[in-house]
């Protein structure tokens, strides 16, 4: 409910709603003059996100999140009146469909930094199971009003018709309407969103001088994601960054998604416990041992296989994409330096632009919930029905 009945007063919404998300903090006088918006306009904008607790005021002087805005120092004189996006009152549940766990949390518009669920339960292997569970946390939660229920989820996701295609690992999902499966324990609209898609946007939403990279997360499997310009690459398909199924040459091992040889059965983290128990001859090693044992050995004949094959496949992405960012989150980070140390320049060793230029390898915490918000913004926030005005 907060669009004005013109296309231009939602679009001037969104572009206002964007720059506070970027900016963190910002006067009404900041935001005219960055979005050429006259200050009569943006301030009635502002009045009217403001009354509707889509926005709220914080009365800070600095920069985003209280830092000093010019040259390291404050402003003088008297603080301005700033608006952010409402942090106070939470406005999504956020959920994370798992392969081993579903975690929820309720999300404000203003959500920042790492994921940080408030209830956690092992996923079901089936959609009444999962409903049952969901059923049951959501008894934590009941705050008014609720504007929508977003959802990562894994594997190929139709995410416009809000259904699972195909999901390697949780097969159950394709079975089912997953929208209408949680549509039973909320009655709010419900936005699927594809788990890596959401990693990315929550980087992005999180760090926004970030705006071309492609983001890889290892943990049950192995996904990208791609942003330029700030947006995530549209396809013409409902698949793309999906690194983990590309065949490695020499593997054997099966993968869920019915072939032989996937990269995930590799740098999962299933798959590196698995490769570590065959190196040591192990037979149940947890991924604290084996985190612990890459420390104290370094980069063994095993791992560095299997180090060396992601890197061939995330450099061939960069020379067939046209990026020198990658942004590494899950499971590959929580190893010790020396591991991440071999993959970025075994990942710099084939990237073509390293030649001449810099390719750049990072680590990130997953935002996940961060990106929920940011789809949610902007496909139930924007989108409400408008108000008379």
């Amino acid at each position: 409910m907060i669009v004005v009945p013109s296309e231009m007063g939602r679009m001037n919404k969104l572009a206002l709603l964007t720059r506070v998300q970027r900016m963190g903090v910002a006067s009404r006088a900041d935001l005219a003059k960055s979005l050429g918006l006259s200050q009569p306009t943006c301030g009635k904008i502002v009045d009217d996100l403001l009354h509707q607790g889509v926005l709220e005021e914080a009365e800070l002087s600095n920069g985003r999140d209280g830092e000093p805005r010019q040259g390291g120092r404050p402003k003088l004189g008297r603080p301005g009146r700033t608006v952010r996006l409402n942090r106070s009152e939470p406005r999504f549940i956020g959920i994370q469909l798992g392969v081993t766990h579903t975690s929820l949390t309720p999300l404000a518009l203003g959500v920042s930094g790492e994921d940080a669920w408030q209830a956690t339960f092992p996923t079901p292997n089936s959609a009444a199971g999962w409903v049952r569970e969901l059923t049951r946390a959501a008894k934590q939660f009941n705050f008014k009003p609720l504007a929508g229920v977003l959802v990562s989820v894994p594997g190929i996701l139709d995410e416009p018709g809000g259904r699972v295609l195909f999901s390697p690992n949780l097969h159950w999902t394709e079975r089912v309407d997953l929208s209408e499966q949680v549509a039973k324990v909320w009655k709010a609209p419900v936005v699927l969103v594809q788990e890596e898609r959401a990693l990315a946007l929550g980087h992005q939403y999180v760090t926004p001088e970030r705006e071309d990279f492609l983001l890889v997360d290892f943990g049950d499997g192995v996904g990208g994601a791609v942003l330029v310009a700030g947006r995530l690459q549209a396809n013409p398909l409902p698949i793309s960054g999906e690194l983990g199924h590309t065949p490695v040459h020499g593997n054997t091992r099966p993968c869920g998604c019915g072939a032989v040889g996937c990269l995930e059965t590799l740098v999962s983290t299933r798959g590196l416990i698995e490769s570590y128990a065959e190196a040591r001859g192990m037979p149940h090693p947890t991924w604290a041992e084996v985190r612990t044992g890459i420390g104290r050995s370094g980069v063994e004949p095993w791992l560095a296989h299997s180090l060396e094959a992601a890197a061939v496949i995330l450099a061939g992405a960069l020379n067939v994409i046209g990026l020198r960012h990658v942004v590494l989150t899950g499971a590959l980070t929580e190893l010790p330096l020396v591991a991440l140390q071999y993959l970025t320049h075994a990942i710099q060793r084939g990237a073509l632009w390293a030649r001449f230029g810099e390719v750049e390898v990072e680590t990130a915490p997953r935002r996940r919930t961060a990106g929920l918000v940011a789809v949610g913004i902007e496909r139930l926030v924007l989108s409400a029905p408008a108000d008379p005005c």
